[in-house]
């Protein structure tokens, strides 16, 4: 018989998840994918805003499950976190991205959600899970330099005369065809786990398996690249919007695969005794940040879109390339990401590369931002657990 304490407690916990996913909706997954869009006026900003809550929804229930299972069991070594932990660890991640959202910059969502809960767990006498956190801050430190190192050269190439958008952009989809190819989808597998549509095909080759995926992705590179080519011969304008748009919902359905376990992470340990399945927290994790984008994401896609950089369709098309082969590698190794810092990076590497810089006085704010929202979610979460813990034990 469960106590009306524990349903209290979950009740709080439960609210604190549906909170993040709000703040996360209006704020990273919600603003960031469809930004480069917005900025180069291929789609509205309440167009973006619709159609990126729905993407969103999508990744959390079919990609989610891996980043969730880190943020929920894998950040610190020990017992699992208790309800009142987890509702401490959510709110306090959620204000600090809520106070981001409502004063214009973009809070790196996975430093404030990772610090509170490891803040947290270390409060509660968890030890710290060194291997995990090597693998995190091996991608946050790599991630702004390879994304915006990448998006600088595409813009470059693409502002050549050299090599023209007819030759350029159905190489560039040869490449986001690989991509989306060996990307990994729950369901997929045989046996109703995760896998690729490149392993799939190839499993149904007279090939070796490895053989197979080989030939299955230059399948899927060749066909991406033959249907851009003849998109921007008929009309080239058209055919890079489409490109661009199609490269903005990539982004975003990997945004909801990576942000979901931010906000319903915590409340694993909580609902396993229930016998709640995954799914259905994914799924209810989705929905929360298909309110959020709905509701708070516009005002977050007009500051980075036209705040840090003023982009055409190219210096887009740079910025989303990297940004989701970036997101997806984050998904596969479960490892919580934060789209701001994925885009706005790409989003000033590609600017540079089209010969025009971002405001450094406001990237200046946004990194001091990023790196306090990590500190004071780990020292906030460790005082204030522990300072309560004090009290009620007193």
């Amino acid at each position: 018989m469960v106590g009306l304490a524990t349903i209290a407690t979950l009740v709080v916990a439960g609210f604190a998840s549906a909170f993040m996913a709000w703040a996360i909706g209006a704020g990273s997954s919600g603003s960031t994918p469809f930004a480069p869009a917005v900025g180069a006026n291929a789609i509205s900003i309440m167009r973006a805003g619709f159609v990126v809550g729905l993407l969103g929804l999508a990744g959390a229930v079919i990609q989610g499950a891996n980043v969730t299972e880190a943020v929920g069991r894998e950040l610190v070594v020990g017992d699992p976190l208790t309800a009142q932990a987890a509702a401490l660890a959510l709110l306090l991640a959620a204000g600090l991205v809520a106070v981001g959202v409502f004063a214009g910059y973009p809070i790196a969502t996975a430093f404030t959600v990772t610090g509170a809960v490891v803040g947290v767990g270390l409060a509660m006498g968890g030890s710290p899970a060194w291997g995990k956190y090597a693998e995190i801050g091996t991608l946050w430190i790599a991630a702004p330099f390879v994304g915006g190192g990448i998006a600088y050269v595409i813009a470059r190439l693409l502002r050549s005369e050299r090599s023209p958008d007819r030759l350029l952009l159905p190489a560039l989809a040869a490449v986001v065809g690989a991509l989306v190819a060996n990307v990994e989808l729950a369901f997929l597998g045989g046996d109703g786990s995760a896998g690729t549509i490149a392993s799939e095909v190839a499993g149904e080759l007279p090939v070796a398996p490895l053989l197979g995926i080989v030939l299955v992705t230059a399948g899927a590179s060749l066909i991406a690249a033959l249907a851009l080519a003849r998109e921007v011969r008929i009309d080239a304008a058209e055919g890079q919007r489409r490109f661009l748009l199609l490269l903005g919902g990539l982004v975003a359905f990997s945004a909801g695969g990576s942000q979901v376990g931010l906000a319903i992470g915590p409340l694993l340990p909580l609902l396993d005794p229930h016998g709640v399945p995954l799914w259905a927290v994914l799924l209810g994790g989705g929905l929360g940040l298909l309110v959020g984008s709905w509701t708070g994401a516009p005002r977050m896609i007009k500051a980075i879109s036209q705040d840090y950089s003023s982009l055409g369709p190219n210096r887009s098309i740079a910025a989303l390339i990297p940004a989701f082969a970036i997101a997806q590698t984050a998904v596969l190794f479960g490892i919580p990401v934060s789209f701001n810092e994925i885009i706005v990076s790409s989003i000033v590497g590609a600017g540079y590369g089209g010969g025009e810089g971002a405001s450094r006085a406001k990237m200046g704010y946004t990194v001091l931002a990023w790196v306090l929202s990590l500190v004071l979610a780990i020292g906030l979460g460790f005082g204030i657990y522990a300072g309560v813990t004090a009290i009620l034990g007193a």
